[in-house]
């Protein structure tokens, strides 16, 4: 695990609110992913940095077990023009601790890389996580997925 800086950025995507309680999370996002692949949302976000899929968490109640907002899109250059039925997001940006994880995104590496993200000892700050989805994901069976985790230094 390595401590990165990331800077301001803004997403515009598609975004649900859930919870991690009783595995609601795992079922909520992967209805949003559906729905994102299923309506090509990739294709209507404009003024995309890059074709890069971020799964962002944020909105928190309070930590990971309190319910919070994943919006799963794109980093955008300006939220000038967000189309009906998505959303737009300005996040400040920080110090994020960067971990990953590979293997197959149908059998819960993702989730299972959070449970480990869970058990750290990181001073988390619950303002913004995310994954992010480029190259290295394209194929769904061997996928290596970057993991940001909002942490206070």
């Amino acid at each position: 695990m390595q401590t990165t800086k990331i800077e301001a950025f803004k997403i515009i995507g598609l975004s649900i609110r859930t919870t991690n309680k009783n595995g609601q999370a795992a079922n909520d996002i992967a209805a949003l992913w559906g729905k994102f692949m299923a309506e090509n949302i990739l294709s209507k976000i404009p003024n995309k940095v890059n074709q890069d899929i971020y799964s962002l968490y944020t909105e928190y109640e309070g930590d990971h077990t309190a319910p919070y907002t994943t919006i799963l899109g794109c980093r955008v250059e300006n939220l000038d023009d967000i189309p009906d039925g998505l959303v737009g997001k300005e996040f400040a940006g920080g110090t994020f601790a960067k971990t990953s994880t590979k293997g197959n995104l149908m059998q819960g590496v993702v989730v299972d890389h959070w449970h480990k993200i869970y058990a750290m000892d990181l001073n988390r700050t619950f303002a913004v996580d995310f994954e992010i989805y480029g190259e290295k994901a394209s194929d769904p069976s061997n996928a290596e997925v970057d993991f940001y985790v909002g942490i206070n230094i």
